[in-house]
């Protein structure tokens, strides 16, 4: 990058934040590259193995944690948050409460995340641009190896909870990130305070105990990364505990107290898609390859493929109440030609005492 000239940085950065509000962003900060502690953190997580199979959390080493390493020339980091929550979705705790619904995360219901925001982003560098000039820049969502939540409260968005996810005092934590890298010399917003205090909800609330210390979180253990970053087969003493969470997990933001200040999203592209806030069970694991390729075009749920959904539905299905609709669904994929499918059908099955030869 090679850094314009810019007479009034104060004002630009003034201009930047507003025009973030603008194009929708539910809250915009500017952050500084250091993220030193931040590092130690993450290579005392990655020696501890608690990536799991991510192996490119490894892979990318000291890029993530140094923004001037991955995109030379940075100096600042503009930060952007957009809610999520889809205020017409089912309750969560009725959806989870019931054996025979699929429990989706909040945040892949709707539009994928990341052509929502990166395209946002994207409309704030090319504003920028139409203000100064070229500038060197970068716009990332989720798609590179990048610190977003170290860098969000360093920007002033928030501070990072107990549970590891980012937390506002006056709208919770349903929400998703986004970063502009820029050669820019903005000056940096004041870091979000830690606003935890005693409070340890999200600990016990977890369902496989993967928030196994105050800010730290063991991947491995997470449903989130069971059911979405793991490709192989899900351990089997943690099936019983995933329930019916057939992609990603909730519980721990449902229970922090922050998100009673929580409001819906002003978002169209995150409403509920195909009544997946509610569907059973049954329903999704009929879907063939096709009808989930139709249903999932343009949502984040795409990516893990048809077989690590049907692996996460079998799950589901032998935690599921017994019924004659639930044998049933599980035996007609009982021959399935993915030994990993057929696994988790075989021990679905077995939960529920039928013999997936002779269901």
């Amino acid at each position: 990058m090679a850094s314009p000239s810019v007479p009034d940085v104060a004002a630009l950065k003034r201009d930047i934040l507003a025009w973030g509000r603008e194009l929708g962003f539910d809250a915009v900060g500017i952050s500084h590259i250091d993220l030193s502690a931040d590092e130690a953190a993450l290579d005392r997580w990655l020696a501890l193995g608690r990536h799991g199979e991510m192996a490119w959390m490894a892979r990318h080493g000291r890029r993530r944690s140094r923004p001037a390493e991955l995109v030379p020339g940075t100096l600042s980091v503009v930060s952007a948050r957009m809610d999520y929550l889809p205020g017409e979705a089912a309750p969560m705790p009725e959806v989870l409460a019931d054996g025979g619904l699929a429990y989706v995360s909040r945040y892949a219901l709707g539009r994928d995340y990341h052509k929502v925001l990166r395209a946002r982003l994207q409309a704030l560098a090319d504003r920028i641009g139409a203000a100064i000039g070229p500038f060197g820049h970068r716009v990332f969502t989720d798609s590179a190896p990048v610190l977003e939540k170290p860098l969000a409260r360093n920007a002033g968005l928030g501070w990072i909870g107990k549970h590891t996810n980012l937390i506002d005092a006056r709208t919770g934590s349903w929400f998703f990130l986004g970063e502009l890298y820029t050669d820019l010399p903005l000056a940096p917003d004041a870091a979000a305070g830690d606003h935890c205090g005693s409070c340890s909800r999200c600990l016990p609330a977890c369902p496989t105990g993967a928030i196994v210390a105050p800010y730290e979180l063991d991947a491995r253990l997470c449903i989130s990364y069971l059911t979405i970053e793991l490709d192989g087969a899900i351990p089997e003493p943690l099936r019983p505990l995933v329930g019916n969470r057939v992609y990603g997990c909730d519980d721990c933001q449902m229970v922090c107290p922050w998100n009673k200040f929580a409001q819906p999203t002003r978002v169209p592209d995150f409403a509920v898609r195909h009544g997946l806030d509610r569907a059973t069970l049954v329903e999704l694991f009929a879907w063939d390859e096709a009808t989930f390729l139709r249903n999932t075009e343009g949502s984040a749920i795409r990516r893990i493929g048809w077989r690590r959904w049907l692996r996460n539905l079998a799950v589901g299905l032998g935690n599921a109440p017994t019924s004659p609709g639930v044998v049933e669904a599980l035996t007609a994929r009982a021959e399935h030609p993915d030994g990993m499918v057929r696994e988790h059908v075989h021990w679905a099955l077995a939960r529920h005492g039928a013999d997936p030869v002779r269901a």
